[in-house]
């Protein structure tokens, strides 16, 4: 197949719908003239037919020319002014009188053509406009009288007219093309501009912008529409360089350390409670790193991919409830007091392992970031047909500053200042991932030294079952 390009393609769309209206157009103009040339023949043909009806008596059944000499002298003087030919008839067909410009020949009477019809004829190389009309009188067919008018001229006028046509059309056709991929050209202009941008737009060039068009068109949508989706690109770029940079930093620190202390181990003998620690030591940092693996695991899935949703109905109560349980070791090391506040059964429809997942994150957060003696609650409730969680601890809290970015992998709020804390950043970034996964509504509010209060607002509610309802 013939490849054409763009400007030629929309040159050839238009010549061919401006090729219909021109043929149109020259179809009428023909038919037109055609008509009104056939037209004034007729005229003339119907003002002959009626004069000459005028001029003739019959007497003893046969036609006679009321002034004959005054007749044929008229005819010659009409011969090249008026080329009309006149021929009597009688009631046998035979010619009785003809115009002088007929000379030798006659007018054909053509039996298979009505009376009072004008159809076209020929005489020699003559093309004739002719009329039959019969002579009556006293209700008694008594000859016929033939006039013809010469379409010679007329068609050779109107042959002239349909060549003259027939040549301009394809010159026309051609001229319109050529002016068409013209301003074709011009018009997608700033789509070569774009082309030409976006091959230098690069994985490593991801600066550049396309130039916007000055008229706010369909290409300034397209424009537009590229450069957002470049922001978004050179976005996702940058997150997925940082976070390749942050997760082989977080993977080395604990695989350093693990390493550091397996080579103190092997230097010289030591005493069994020696070897007892440190292998301890590098079991607690093989588990970190388990943990660090199966939240980038988890992160990478969602940050590249939406998983399969496997909606369900999960009960958030009893959920809380394990989540708590998994964390009571934490709790009551650090002596905290949990309280939670539902005062009926709350289901909702969505993926049961990602909402586990997420009160986790939450939740081990405020129990991680509380002070020893320290309280967390843990509100469900109904507003405007939602159901909301929340989840608050009068821990450490969070800068203001810092709850534009806590959301980014491995960020985590004044970390140097409470190294006994331990975490990767990886928690809420997840969260927030999975909260827009199941369209969940997360909200994070906190202040240095007053604590923490999460909001989660669900929207896919659904009825609780009566058994639950009667136990509350």
């Amino acid at each position: 197949m013939i490849q054409i390009s763009f400007k030629s393609r929309i040159a050839l769309n238009y010549i061919v719908i401006t090729g219909l209206l021109i043929f149109a157009v020259f179809f009428s103009i023909y038919y037109i003239v055609k008509h009104s040339v056939y037209q004034h023949i007729d005229e003339n043909i119907t003002i002959e037919v009626k004069n000459h009806l005028n001029e003739i008596t019959v007497k003893d059944n046969q036609i006679i020319l009321t002034d004959k000499e005054e007749w044929n002298e008229r005819e010659h003087r009409a011969v090249d002014v008026n080329p009309v030919f006149v021929m009597f008839l009688d009631a046998n067909k035979k010619v009785l009188e003809k115009s002088p410009n007929l000379k030798t020949q006659s007018l054909i009477f053509h039996d298979s053509v009505e009376n009072f019809e004008l159809f076209d004829t020929k005489i020699s190389n003559n093309i004739l406009r002719q009329v039959q009309v019969p002579v009556i009188m006293n209700s008694k067919k008594v000859g016929y009288l033939i006039i013809a008018m010469s379409l010679t001229y007329s068609r050779v006028l109107l042959d002239n007219l349909f060549d003259i046509l027939v040549f301009t059309f394809p010159l026309i056709l051609v001229l319109l093309f050529f002016i068409a991929r013209f301003f074709a050209g011009r018009s997608i202009k700033p789509i070569n501009s774009i082309i030409n941008t976006s091959r230098t737009i690069t994985r490593n060039n991801l600066k550049t912008r396309i130039t916007l068009p000055t008229t706010k068109d369909e290409l300034y949508i397209l424009s537009q529409t590229i450069n957002n989706l470049l922001d978004r690109l050179e976005d996702a770029l940058e997150r997925e360089k940082q976070f390749a940079s942050d997760a082989s930093h977080e993977l080395r620190t604990p695989l350093t350390v693990i390493k550091g202390t397996l080579e103190v181990l092997i230097r010289k003998s030591r005493d069994k409670k020696e070897y007892e620690d440190k292998i301890n030591f590098c079991v607690r940092e093989v588990d970190n790193l388990n943990i660090l693996v199966d939240q980038l695991l988890l992160l990478a899935r969602f940050e590249n991919q939406r998983k399969n949703i496997l909606s369900e109905s999960v009960y958030l109560n009893g959920l809380i409830l394990d989540v708590l349980t998994l964390n009571s070791s934490k709790i009551k090391s650090k002596k905290i007091a949990v309280k939670v506040d539902a005062e009926e059964a709350y289901f909702i429809n969505s993926d049961n392992y990602l909402i586990v997942t997420i009160f986790r994150n939450v939740i081990s957060n405020a129990i991680k970031y509380s002070h020893n003696n320290g309280q967390v609650s843990i509100l469900l409730y109904k507003e405007n047909g939602k159901t909301i969680c929340k989840i608050l601890d009068n821990g450490i809290g969070i800068d203001k500053e810092d709850l534009e970015v806590i959301f980014n992998p491995f960020f985590r709020s004044k970390a140097s200042d409470h190294p006994e804390i331990k975490g990767i950043g990886l928690g809420l970034s997840i969260v927030k991932r999975l909260s827009e996964l199941l369209h969940i509504d997360f909200k994070i509010d906190s202040k240095i030294g007053e604590g923490t209060t999460v909001t989660l607002t669900f929207v896919d509610d659904l009825e609780v079952p009566t058994y639950l309802n009667e136990a509350n």
